[in-house]
């Protein structure tokens, strides 16, 4: 049996994205529940093929019994190295969904969620060797203040990174009750929410290494995609879809796009449609699908 995880968030709109052929060849580099796999796998006629990537070992119980359907238990930073193992040199559509599953919120022990007592660990495979811990009680003053900064968004990351070095001198933070503790004064009751989001967020970030994951994901994509191959994307906030509005606009993450002899712009996606956001009826039903974002495009 199958770990629990939630509806997948825009779930037609993404895989109707992909513009799905029969005898396609296709990767969905966030398997998680494996929702996206199976309207995808619906899709497929007998001869097409599915890729799945997921680093989280709890994923691999919800792996599909299929012919046409593979899961790789490695991050999908490693798409293109997986890919060529496999014999795959183009493939017709990538389809990404970002950020934190579900089943990862609502598992205590993983650290992940501001509503529950767990271990400090936010780790999205248990194989990685940095967890939440080693970043919040190891960290210089310097690089937890960029941390909470950079990735967190606070514009108080300053006090909040000085009162975390001066509460685990006293005792280790080990815990996310702890954390919470440890910043209490930053923590009005109007906005504790929002501020132990944006610090969770930090951290997990920095743990997971997710943007810099994010940027080789996406300079993969113009040696992986097919010509009219599509890439279909769900960011859950600023900084991830930042990067992948870029991508599809320059082709980079800062700079101007590339140019030809002729001066015109040299890129290698387009985009398909414009912004794409969770209905007022599916947010009512799912509120993780509040900040969603679906951005799609195709190969040159």
């Amino acid at each position: 049996m199958g770990t629990s995880y939630h509806n997948p968030v825009l779930l037609l709109q993404s895989v109707d994205g992909l513009n799905v052929k029969e005898d396609g060849v296709y990767v969905d580099v966030t398997f998680g529940g494996g929702g996206h796999s199976k309207e995808i796998l619906k899709r497929l006629g007998e001869k097409g093929k599915l890729f799945a990537f997921d680093q989280d070992e709890d994923a691999a119980e919800n792996a599909i019994k299929d012919s046409r359907f593979q899961l790789i238990q490695e991050n999908f930073r490693f798409m293109n190295q997986f890919l060529k193992f496999y014999g795959i040199r183009k493939v017709d559509g990538v389809l990404a969904d970002f950020g934190v599953s579900s089943h990862q919120f609502d598992e205590p022990e993983r650290g992940f969620s501001t509503r529950f007592e767990g271990d400090l660990d936010m780790r999205m495979s248990k194989r990685n060797t940095v967890s939440a811990f080693e970043v919040v009680n190891t960290y210089s003053f310097d690089a937890m203040r960029s941390v909470l900064f950079q990735y967190g968004e606070l514009r108080n990351a300053n006090s909040i990174a000085q009162a975390l070095v001066a509460a685990r001198e006293a005792a280790p933070i080990r815990t996310t009750e702890q954390l919470k503790l440890a910043m209490r004064q930053f923590l009005p009751k109007f906005k504790e929410h929002k501020i132990l989001a944006q610090v969770y967020q930090a951290i997990r970030i920095e743990v997971n290494q997710e943007l810099e994951v994010i940027k080789e994901f996406l300079l993969q994509l113009p040696g992986v995609l097919g010509t009219g191959g599509r890439l279909s994307v769900i960011s859950y906030h600023s900084l991830e879809d930042r990067l992948v509005k870029r991508f599809i606009q320059t082709g980079k993450f800062e700079g101007d796009a590339e140019k030809d002899f002729y001066g015109n712009i040299d890129v290698p996606m387009k985009k398909v449609g414009g912004l794409v956001v969770p209905s007022k009826e599916e947010i009512a039903l799912n509120n993780r699908a509040r900040s969603a974002k679906l951005r799609i495009a195709e190969r040159m």
